[in-house]
């Protein structure tokens, strides 16, 4: 790893912003190799060198990898004026300059890769990558042998191409059990939906793979197909599949190994 600052160190690893480390300098609080800094702007190597804050070492990691199982209501991005943001749900993060990879719309749930590592980040979500992301779907409308060939053909959502080819598997579908959707939200979102029996819907369980990340790609392609999508959870991102004891809302950090798959993926 090539030198960097000081502060800049002290601030990845977490011991507090540029302003409050270099005040935690100046009062001595900082030592290099055991000799007190007394700059905020010298540089060090942080493979050889040891820096200590208040005599504790400092463990300097480059990256940091979060899988987040991502709750309703909040919000994929770095800040929000409005909402909650999925990087204030990493409350044990070093760094502060996460983002999320890639992004899930606020009412989808499930697995969201949080890093720094942008080479990481743009390979997954690159679209000549081809990276498979997997969801489980609950759909207003009966999906049948016939949709799941449409979707093999990939599906024109108005873009200018249609979609590349996706997997979709039935995973049951209970034509005797009603699925309560507001009707008024429905013809907003999908205009004609299959199967309408008065006020009641098929529902329909899926499992659902694509290679691209396009603009609520997934509610667009049923959409597309006369249904509706009225639950979503990303199960899967390449190799990383969403640990099951993560309940919404909940993390952790990504293990060597995990980490070490993700970037054999392409």
């Amino acid at each position: 790893m090539s030198d960097i600052r000081l502060d800049k160190f002290l601030a990845d690893a977490g011991a507090g912003t540029r302003s409050e480390v270099k005040i935690k300098i100046k009062k001595g609080q900082v030592t290099v190799n055991g000799e007190a800094a007394g700059k905020s702007d010298i540089k060090i190597n942080p493979d050889i060198d040891e820096v200590c804050l208040d005599g504790k070492k400092l463990i300097y990691n480059e990256f940091e990898y979060f899988m987040l199982n991502k709750p309703q209501g909040v919000v994929s991005a770095t800040k929000d004026d409005k909402d909650k943001t999925v990087i204030e749900l990493i409350t044990e993060a070093k760094r502060r300059d996460l983002f999320p990879v890639g992004r899930l719309d606020k009412d989808t749930e499930g697995l969201l890769i949080i890093t720094n590592d942008g080479k990481l980040s743009n390979n997954l979500l690159a679209p000549g990558k081809h990276v498979d992301k997997t969801y489980f779907a609950i759909i207003a409308g009966e999906v049948t042998d016939d949709t799941v060939l449409r979707f093999t053909e990939g599906i024109d959502i108005g873009d200018d191409k249609p979609t590349a080819p996706a997997k979709l598997r039935i995973l049951y579908d209970d034509k005797d059990e009603i699925l309560d959707v507001d009707s008024d939200a429905t013809n907003n979102n999908s205009g004609n939906v299959n199967n309408i029996m008065g006020d009641d819907i098929i529902k329909s369980n899926v499992e659902i793979t694509i290679t691209e990340g396009r603009y609520h790609q997934i509610k667009r392609m049923f959409e597309a197909v006369g249904m509706k999508v009225t639950y979503l959870k990303r199960l899967s991102m390449g190799s990383l599949s969403l640990d099951d004891s993560l309940k919404p809302g909940e993390y952790r950090r990504l293990t060597d190994e995990e980490i070490r798959l993700l970037a054999g993926d392409f």
